[in-house]
């Protein structure tokens, strides 16, 4: 059996905060202002080693995924929602619903070796792109329950949403 990955979620998915920030992050507005704070939150995932995040207080799930480029052939970083399931983290493509994926899970593709920085241990990982269309939609649910706005994410964009499953 494979070891399981640590749990690393504080703040609470049910406080106030966390019940505005849901539709706001739905709306094109909350992406953008998303995507502008994904900078600093990576700057913080990194010094803590994934333990802690801006989006904390919310109880968003982050990791911060590093993968290497497929062109650069350099390492990249990237902070994301997971769904955990013991032994699997999960992590989509959504890309704020835009119309191309994000390079990330091109990288993926390209070679299936990263690491996964979360409750302050960096761990090497494996990345399987999930391809049943079940088993996508079981996951994709998870991440809804999560915040609605994967699926205003799903509703903006023509593209399927890559899922993969990281495994040690």
């Amino acid at each position: 059996m494979t070891d399981q990955f640590p749990e690393s979620i504080w703040g609470s998915r049910t406080n106030l905060l966390s019940r505005i920030a849901s539709p706001f992050a739905a709306t094109k507005l909350g992406s953008l202002v998303i995507r502008k704070l994904t900078p600093l939150d990576r700057k913080v995932l990194e010094r803590t080693a994934g333990k802690y995040t801006i989006l904390g207080p919310i109880g968003a799930p982050v990791i911060l995924l590093t993968t290497i480029g497929r062109k650069s052939g350099e390492p990249r970083t990237t902070p994301l929602l997971y769904v955990h399931d013991g032994d699997t983290l999960y992590v989509i493509g959504s890309n704020f619903g835009q119309e191309h994926h994000p390079a990330w899970t091109g990288n993926l593709l390209a070679n299936p070796a990263a690491e996964v920085a979360i409750a302050g241990q960096h761990i090497p990982v494996t990345a399987t792109l999930v391809t049943d269309e079940d088993r996508k939609q079981g996951i994709f649910e998870r991440f809804a329950e999560t915040t609605e706005a994967y699926t205003a994410y799903r509703n903006r964009t023509t593209r399927d949403l890559r899922i993969f499953a990281l495994t040690r």
